[in-house]
């Protein structure tokens, strides 16, 4: 099976976990367009949903699927979202897409985090795909020499020649050199740094169920 066929068949798994009548918190990235794709098929049974970001609203509208601001919504029955790397403990690194931050806003909403994704993204150890750490602005010198301080080698995000500005107009910093061994505390510290908006680390909530994609078909994770 191609990459794409595996991130396919765990979006399609992961429509057993949304609840009827209720709102579906959406992630966003290549294989939360796949879940996407698939929500849009059901959209007669949900409420509708809230998204991660800006690309992930567009994408949902687009299927039929409501899309609803966080700000109305209380709770959510579950958050369904990828990952670029996960844990045997649940832990994630998100923010490849540059949405870790309202990723994180709408993950801290829900009940329950349902990973979905291929098997190249099972790590024992975090660290190999570089960890996002998105800033404010004026702080992107001073937060890259506090996290030289701790060890990572911080690269400031490009796009066609000027930094990358996420949806919150932020800048991220991807911090390479990483081997995360005690991910809810690292995600801590970096978060304490003054000008940080969020750390891709999603360890103090990580996922409830990881709906892993194999050559042997969808294993089913439970942290």
């Amino acid at each position: 099976m191609t990459q794409d066929e595996l991130k396919q068949a765990v979006a399609h798994a992961a429509i057993r976990y949304v609840v009827d009548g209720e709102i579906v918190g959406v992630g966003t990235g290549s294989t939360a367009n796949f879940f996407i794709d698939a929500l849009g098929e059901i959209r007669h049974r949900i409420k509708g949903a809230v998204a991660s970001s800006e690309a992930t609203a567009a994408r949902l509208a687009a299927r039929g699927v409501p899309v609803f601001d966080l700000n109305e919504i209380d709770q959510i029955p579950v958050y369904i979202d990828g990952a670029d790397e996960i844990d045997h403990s649940g832990a994630m690194i998100k923010g490849g897409g540059g949405a870790l931050t309202r990723e994180k806003i709408v993950a801290s909403v829900a009940e329950k985090f349902i990973c979905i994704a291929d098997q190249s993204k099972l790590v024992d150890v975090l660290g190999k795909y570089p960890l996002p750490v998105e800033v404010i602005p004026m702080a992107t010198s001073s937060v890259t020499r506090a996290l030289r301080a701790l060890g990572a080698d911080p690269v400031l995000r490009m796009r066609d020649g000027a930094p990358y500005v996420t949806d919150n107009q932020g800048y991220i910093l991807d911090l390479n050199g990483l081997q995360i061994h005690d991910p809810k505390a690292l995600e801590q510290q970096i978060n304490q740094l003054p000008g940080v908006v969020s750390v891709g680390l999603f360890a103090l909530k990580g996922a409830a169920v990881c709906l892993l994609g194999t050559e042997q078909g969808v294993r089913a994770i439970e942290y």
